[in-house]
């Protein structure tokens, strides 16, 4: 993903308080002028800043994120010897890794209407995530947390239960794919982000497997996000 996910609140204006105080007509002048100018600065930072074309302030009534396995991926899994598996609520099915989204919030600005990511906030799963086992060996990459604004996913990973990292970047999104919002009933869909090995996660991968072969950058699939507006 510049990972970029749908969706909450434009800035507020600057508020002027003029001090009630006995002034001279020159200080008073001074003093409408100074607030004028500040209403002026105001107005156009409101301006500047464009109503979001779609926003969810409470992401707690889900749906999910789901992954479609890159075919590079799943065939370096299978020359590595690691049977991938799902922890918690997650599954997967068809081909797709499927995460439910517990919370988080999230705003989506029309492409190219703003400076920066155009989808920002976080879509957290907990509960959920991928395991990668080889013989008597078994990584977990749970909790997964979507930061659209940083284009990253973090997570807490643990090798044969013992925590190895918490809030880690596990993925690193490439949004640059992502196709306009969409919406479907009540839900809203964010389609097309690529989800990559991060550096700390192909390290990690290498040293508990004992192998060079995981590189960062290795594309893992393409995301489906889709949350529930109502």
């Amino acid at each position: 993903f510049t990972v970029r996910k749908a969706l909450a609140a434009t800035a507020i204006g600057a508020l002027t308080i003029v001090p009630l105080a006995a002034c001279s007509s020159d200080d008073a002048s001074s003093t409408t002028d100074a607030a004028t100018s500040s209403e002026s600065s105001a107005m156009e930072t409101t301006e500047s800043t464009p109503e979001p074309a779609a926003e969810v302030a409470d992401l707690s009534n889900g749906v999910d994120t789901a992954v479609a396995l890159d075919t590079g991926f799943t065939d370096a899994l299978t020359t590595l010897g690691l049977t991938p598996g799902t922890v918690g609520d997650a599954a997967l099915t068809d081909g797709s890794l499927i995460f439910p989204i517990t919370g988080g919030e999230v705003t989506y600005y029309e492409p190219g209407s703003i400076d920066g990511p155009y989808v920002q906030g976080e879509i957290m799963h907990d509960g959920s995530g991928l395991s990668l086992t080889a013989g008597e060996t078994v990584v977990e990459l749970t909790d997964f947390v979507i930061d659209p604004g940083t284009s990253e996913l973090m997570g807490t990973a643990t090798v044969n239960g013992e925590v190895a990292a918490e809030d880690a970047v596990i993925f690193d999104l490439d949004g640059s794919t992502l196709q306009p919002l969409q919406t479907e009933g009540d839900n809203a869909i964010l389609q097309g982000t690529q989800v990559l090995i991060s550096e700390t996660a192909a390290g990690l991968l290498n040293d508990t497997f004992e192998t060079d072969a995981v590189t960062p950058g290795l594309l893992v699939g393409t995301a489906t996000i889709t949350i529930a507006t109502a």
